[in-house]
């Protein structure tokens, strides 16, 4: 009986997810021949060519994506074998490394990862916002990050499978300093065309919603600044630059933390936020308990 040699799918699922065997050698830290070989080997046990070039790329064949999903299973289970085992030793905090998609604010982030602090043991969460959405669910094949937050669910196309679990969704409601609300609250939502706006930065869920709420309602807003952090767009609105965007869940903290008005409200306009994983059912007690308090606690009333 032909046994699978799981170090040579672990290659093989690397350099999927990496594209070339030049990336995968320098994650792996091994040599070019080294991969080669092993992948060819694999594909002599399989009995199936798992890769086609297409330029200077490697580029999965129909057996290699199925292998892919095989592997990627296989490499979940084996992660979460692990991570159950070290859960149970004592002494020992539970860690989780979470990555926050850059346009999210900081308040809700806050509100979202709360929860996993009140576990009845020692929680260590690491929060990385240093690398874009798409990164971060490559880097949860790698398992270098365990969870993604994000306004958006996981896009189509990734090597990586990945799971994405609503959190909750609201309105949207829009926030200036008192002298600038109080003009751009007449005749709202038209009172916007022309007005100073602070656009999310490109690319990101909620800049698009935004834009195409804009285009249905025939409304062109001066965009005075885009802004990938969102603390900055608040920043910048609290001295009265423009208007700003929010969630509306988050709406008394913003007044209160910016000293900003409301300036209108759009229920139309929905923001949904996400919890990804490679994980179909989540497993992780601390992300369980950000998914649970979510939905139960802070869009619950949305």
């Amino acid at each position: 009986m032909e046994w699978l040699n799981y170090h040579h799918l672990h290659y093989f699922w690397i350099v999927a997810k990496e594209g070339s065997i030049a990336r995968a050698s320098s994650t792996l830290n091994l040599a070019h021949p080294t991969i080669s070989a092993q992948i060819h080997r694999l594909e002599e046990v399989l009995g199936e060519k798992l890769f086609v070039r297409s330029g200077r790329r490697l580029v999965l064949t129909e057996a290699g994506r199925v292998a892919f999903r095989y592997a990627d299973e296989i490499f979940s289970l084996g992660r979460e074998f692990l991570d159950t085992l070290k859960g149970h030793e004592t002494g020992k905090p539970l860690r989780l490394v979470v990555g926050v998609a850059v346009v999210l604010p900081p308040s809700l982030v806050r509100r979202f990862l709360e929860p996993a602090f009140r576990l009845g043991q020692s929680v260590q969460i690491i929060c990385r916002q240093d690398k874009s959405v798409e990164e971060f669910i490559a880097e949860l094949a790698l398992h270098r990050v365990d969870v993604v937050i994000a306004d958006g669910p996981a896009g189509t196309g990734f090597p990586v499978r990945a799971f994405s679990h609503l959190l909750g969704e609201c309105s949207t409601t829009f926030f200036a300093t008192a002298k600038l609300a109080q003009a751009a609250r007449r005749r709202f939502p038209r009172s916007l065309d022309g007005a100073p706006f602070l656009m999310p930065g490109a690319p990101s869920t909620v800049r698009r919603t935004l834009e195409q709420w804009f285009s249905s309602q025939g409304i062109r807003p001066r965009v005075v600044a885009e802004c990938d952090d969102s603390a900055l767009a608040k920043d910048f609105a609290q001295q009265g630059l423009g208007i700003v965007a929010a969630p509306t869940v988050i709406e008394s903290e913003l007044r209160r933390q910016y000293q900003v008005r409301v300036v209108g409200r759009a229920p139309s306009v929905r923001q949904q936020f996400f919890a990804i994983s490679v994980e179909r059912k989540i497993r992780n007690p601390a992300v369980v308990a950000i998914c649970e308090a979510a939905r139960k606690d802070i869009f619950a009333q949305v």
